[in-house]
């Protein structure tokens, strides 16, 4: 079963495994005949499209459970909402078949919403149409290995604003990653700022569709 769900902007501050150890609590609540792993120390069978950073909110987020019977859709978000606190509720579901891919090897790029909360908005926003005639736009990029400069250049798909909120379509994949604070922190230097602080809510998860990048949800 695929499921959408919401991170609402009060539990912005809970990370990912806190997310998924809720997840993991409310299927084993909510009565859903879910699958377990085999072995030593079995583990209900779900799997995340792609984490959602700590302290951003998530209006489209996606997981994949594994049942052992056929649950309607309908059911399965009746008894995960009964079993989930109200500010990380399921919004949608349907089946999957068994060949469907994996979602999180699907996901090539996230929507984002970036709230300015502080600074110059005007000013930052109005940067925005040069900056992406640049060629190259550097950003620092943190690994394990250390921090490095890359060119998130080729991973803005789309770059507007509208009053003090940025509009983002950004590359998100297993090689190819922008994140909404590194985007921030170059546009404003492009704009001669700080990084103001911000509100970053991830409005959807997209992958290859037939004729583009299409909602993950109904690939």
């Amino acid at each position: 079963m695929m499921a959408v769900f919401e991170k609402s902007e009060r539990l912005r501050h809970i990370g990912h495994l806190d997310i998924q150890r809720a997840m993991q609590r409310a299927l084993r609540r909510s009565g859903m005949p879910v699958s377990y792993s085999k072995g030593f120390n079995p583990h209900i069978l779900v799997t995340f499209a792609s984490a959602l950073s700590t302290g951003a909110v998530g209006r489209r987020e996606l997981m994949d459970v594994t049942l052992d019977r056929e649950v309607s859709a309908q059911a399965f978000i009746n008894a995960m909402n009964a079993a989930l606190p109200p500010d990380m509720q399921l919004v949608e579901a349907r089946p999957l078949d068994d060949r469907h891919p994996a979602l999180m090897a699907m996901v090539r790029a996230a929507r984002y919403d970036i709230r300015l909360l502080d600074g110059d908005a005007g000013r930052l926003t109005a940067a925005i149409p040069d900056f992406l005639r640049q060629e190259r736009i550097t950003a620092l990029r943190k690994s394990k290995s250390g921090v490095k400069e890359c060119d998130i250049r080729p991973l803005i798909y789309e770059l507007t604003a509208e009053g003090d909120t940025i509009h983002a379509l950004l590359a998100l994949n297993e090689t190819l990653i922008c994140k909404p604070d590194m985007l921030l922190v170059a546009l404003s230097a492009f704009a001669g700022m700080e990084a103001p602080r911000a509100l970053v809510i991830r409005q959807g998860l997209l992958g290859d569709g037939e004729t583009g990048l299409s909602p993950l949800e109904t690939l």
